[in-house]
């Protein structure tokens, strides 16, 4: 064995230490979380086993109890492994333009999620840019900002949906323009602070040297405001994501996650509730990684220039 190897041995130990010290804990965690829901899975499921079992004239041991709520064909709670399942055949022996496929459901719900997020984003950063450079919207505007988030989304979203459905809008669109609808706000508060965020004396040094508000802007107040943006980028399409499925909701809407979960309710499918749901934040944190891949490319680029 070479030198170098002999030194690689405990620098290779060390890494593989500290990646054991920083699973373990997410390990014992979902290790509980795992036990405690096939706990409540039996508990929640046990009354119709046990009725089940009273019809039949049939006394049920715990361990038979277990195995019988833990397979129900459609349980109140579904087990792991039944979710898991269902996954697996949805997502991945299923091919994807049927629509038992969840790839092709999510790819409906990802197409309305991305042009909200892009309309959404758009109209922030505008009204941000507004709300900054003009007082008459900083004031009169902002509070009505603030004020359109306190309107429930599923109240207002069968609105939208008539509405755009009667002037022959249909489609990707009602669900987009719900989508901007949740993601502009994080967005504009977002860039209002970070637009606002240099040190008034540099602002005043721009002033000295005769910059125009287009200059300060582009030069002081936008590269003062990447961080806030791309922070309230990572929560906008995390709600632009819920806005698409609720969109989804009101149309009775044939394809989409939000479709998959009205459907699971309606024939009380509540494995395919569950798969819809795991598939929907599978979806969420990929769009959110790849919001902060975007970021770092940003990043890298600006530090290298």
């Amino acid at each position: 064995m070479t030198t170098d190897a002999v030194i690689a041995l405990p620098v290779r130990s060390a890494r593989a230490g500290r990646v054991w010290h920083r699973a373990f804990p997410v390990l014992v965690i979902v290790t509980i979380a795992l036990i405690a829901w096939y706990a409540l899975a039996i508990l929640l499921n046990a009354p119709q086993i046990n009725d089940q079992a009273l019809r039949d004239n049939r006394t049920l041991t715990f361990n038979e109890l277990a195995q019988a709520s833990w397979a129900m064909e459609r349980p109140v709670l579904p087990a792991p492994h039944q979710i898991a399942e269902n996954f697996y055949e949805t997502v991945f022996a299923t091919p994807i333009n049927s629509r038992r496929s969840l790839v092709y459901h999510a790819g409906v719900t990802v197409s309305a999620t991305l042009l909200g997020f892009l309309l959404g984003s758009l109209l922030g950063i505008a009204l941000a840019i507004g709300i900054v450079h003009l007082r008459v919207l900083d004031r009169s505007l902002l509070p009505w900002v603030i004020a359109s988030q306190t309107i429930p989304i599923l109240a207002i979203a069968p609105m939208i949906v008539v509405v755009l459905g009667n002037i022959g809008l249909d489609g990707v669109l009602p669900k987009a323009i719900i989508s901007m609808y949740l993601c502009f706000f994080p967005v504009t508060i977002g860039m209002v602070k970070g637009l606002r965020s240099p040190d008034p004396l540099q602002l005043d040094l721009m002033r000295t040297y005769s910059a125009s508000q287009a200059q300060v802007f582009g030069k002081l107040r936008w590269p003062a405001s990447t961080d806030f943006l791309f922070a309230s980028l990572k929560v906008a399409i995390a709600t632009s994501l819920v806005g698409a499925i609720v969109g989804e909701l009101p149309t009775g809407a044939q394809a989409g996650l939000g479709a998959r979960l009205l459907s699971g309710s309606y024939y009380g499918q509540t494995v395919q509730i569950w798969s819809a749901l795991v598939m929907a934040a599978l979806v969420g944190v990929v769009l959110v990684f790849v919001v902060e891949a975007i970021e770092r490319a940003v990043r890298a680029n600006r530090g290298g220039a």
